[in-house]
């Protein structure tokens, strides 16, 4: 499913065969799109991979672009699953910092596993309006989520009250961005990954002055 603010032009699937079929052009354009990205992707590619007519293609989508939104959508989606599932869990009894790594960790390995997806992703939202647009919305969105976090860790005297919840939320997720982008896409760090999440976690509860419940 793509994720909010990603305009798909498709049309649904009416049956589980169907189901099957547009799933398997979707898996087949991501893995298409990650190999040529999606100037050079052709259809025909695409549905060669898929196993699937060239007229199926056009029963589900109108373009490729408007695949792509979809693959780009589903990937950001998982980026994104940590924030809604870990930090944002209501009645979690877990400690901020237990969920902070948890959270850090999870969302380091969607980045990873979608690391060369994501490069595509990046390039193609500095040409597409709706994928650039799409991205946008999320970024704000995820911002605005984290800073009424922080704010509640404030209130419950947990986290620095000096810093602006807004402020803080964009400049860690920016470091968290710009650091998965150079260590996990560019190789550009060698290390291991426990190092990894375990060091940014420490970087993310220094910066938030958090403190124990």
């Amino acid at each position: 499913m793509a994720a909010a603010g990603h305009d798909v032009t498709c049309a649904s699937p009416r049956s589980p065969k169907g189901a099957r079929t547009r799933a398997r052009l979707v898996e087949a354009g991501r893995a298409v799109f990650e190999e040529q990205g999606l100037l050079d992707a052709r259809i025909a590619a695409i549905t060669e991979r898929a196993g699937v007519s060239y007229g199926a293609f056009y029963h589900y989508f109108d373009s490729k672009e408007s695949l792509f939104r979809e693959v780009a959508g589903t990937a950001d989606a998982r980026l994104r699953a940590p924030l809604d599932e870990v930090i944002l869990a209501r009645d979690s009894e877990v400690s901020p910092q237990d969920r902070l790594r948890e959270a850090i960790r999870r969302h380091f390995e969607a980045y990873r596993d979608n690391a060369r997806l994501l490069g595509v992703i990046e390039q193609v939202a500095r040409i597409d309006e709706q994928v650039g647009t799409a991205r946008d919305e999320l970024h704000r969105e995820d911002v605005a989520q984290v800073a009424d976090s922080i704010r509640l860790l404030q209130r419950r005297g947990l986290a620095d009250r000096a810093l602006d919840p807004t402020v803080a939320a964009a400049a860690l997720g920016a470091m968290s961005d710009r650091f998965a982008e150079l260590w996990l896409a560019n190789h550009g760090l060698d290390c291991d990954f426990e190092t990894g999440v375990d060091t940014f976690t420490r970087l993310f509860v220094n910066a938030l002055g958090l403190t124990a419940a």
